[in-house]
């Protein structure tokens, strides 16, 4: 066979092979094709509408409050770790765990023997130094001695007298006593053992009145001073929220700097010592408050090109209104205007809303 038979044979056999793979892609775009001519039009959905469901409000004249919220704890009005002043063993407890006691009262002792019995040694020493310094005072007086020996002896009974002023000193030092009225804690030694002033023997607190500590963003200082009324809420033991008065006392003088917030002292009597230090709360400071505001749902309004938009219902239908608003708190604006009491404002669906929509109220709160 010659070479241009070859070739002839070989592009017939490609034609071949392309027409196998490629005749059936082809037949089943042109019955595909077929059947979209044959089928038939799908019908048209109709134009109307059902009206859409939603919720609105009766506009009335109510009190709108501008708070701030902040997380705050409670802590002692004054709290201690009670140790000793000096080193000695324990040789006696005289307080009861978790209970109260008075300023002053003797809580502990450490051992004072060796103390003591230096006390009464310089004690004896009083008569003998006193009788020296009136005998040199009767022979001064006669010029028998030299007014240097009667300061002697006189500076010798001052010294005495100063010794035994530090050792009732040093004996004070071996007893604990209450520095102020509190709840005196949990109890952590026993008699017997050796004390240093770095032991801590128990802890001491003050919880009436109690402290309230939080901190406020920087954007409200000025809101808050000394004097300033709180509200302070609490979960109490049934899981309701108990609501409790306090008031400012001190603010601290700057801003910390990794926050950028100020913190924020307030007292609470808490006559009954019913609430613990440690306990989490939320802070309520109330900025100012509007008496007869229009308060709209914050979630009916709209944002829509520097404009505040809200939709009324209007006999059957929604018509949209711009509004002028003023205090925001949480869930509702104050609308200054565009609003009149008695105005009926779409709360639900408001993004699908169009001004002549027709629109039925499915829960109307007035």
């Amino acid at each position: 066979m010659t070479k241009p038979a070859k070739w002839i044979l070989t592009g017939i056999i490609l034609l071949f092979i392309t027409g196998i793979i490629v005749y059936p892609r082809i037949k089943d775009q042109m019955e595909s094709k077929e059947e979209k001519v044959a089928a038939p039009p799908a019908p048209v959905p109709s134009q109307r509408r059902l009206p859409l469901s939603i919720n609105a409000v009766v506009m009335k004249k109510q009190s709108l409050t501008d708070k701030t919220i902040s997380t705050g704890t409670t802590i002692p009005d004054e709290e201690v770790d009670l140790s000793f002043e000096s080193s000695g063993k324990i040789v006696s407890i005289h307080f009861n765990e978790g209970r109260h006691v008075k300023q002053g009262d003797l809580l502990a002792k450490i051992n004072d023997q060796p103390l003591q019995a230096e006390l009464k040694k310089l004690e004896t020493q009083i008569p003998l130094a006193k009788e020296r310094v009136f005998r040199q005072g009767t022979l001064l007086k006669k010029d028998a001695v030299s007014q240097e020996a009667y300061e002697q002896v006189t500076t010798e009974l001052d010294k005495l007298m100063a010794d035994i002023e530090l050792v009732k000193a040093k004996i004070l030092q071996t007893e604990l006593r209450a520095p102020f009225d509190g709840i005196i804690g949990l109890r952590l030694v026993s008699e017997g053992a050796y004390a240093t002033p770095a032991t801590i023997v128990a802890n001491l607190t003050k919880i009436s009145p109690l402290k309230i500590e939080f901190s406020i963003n920087e954007s409200y200082v000025s809101e808050v001073a000394d004097g300033t009324d709180i509200a302070f809420y609490m979960e109490s033991a049934s899981r309701m929220m108990q609501k409790h008065n306090a008031k400012v006392y001190a603010v601290e003088s700057k801003l910390a700097l990794e926050t950028r917030t100020l913190k924020v002292r307030a007292l609470y009597p808490n006559t009954n010592e019913a609430i613990l230090p440690g306990r989490t709360l939320s802070v309520e400071i109330v900025r100012r408050e509007i008496r007869d505001a229009l308060a709209v749902p914050s979630e009916a309004i709209i944002p829509e090109m520097g404009k505040n938009i809200v939709y009324l219902y209007k006999n059957g239908a929604a018509k949209a209104v711009e509004i002028i608003t003023g205090l925001r708190t949480e869930s509702y604006v104050q609308s200054l205007e565009g609003l009149q009491p008695g105005d009926t404002v779409i709360t639900t669906g408001v993004m699908q809303l169009r001004t002549g929509m027709n629109v039925t109220i499915d829960n109307l709160k007035e």
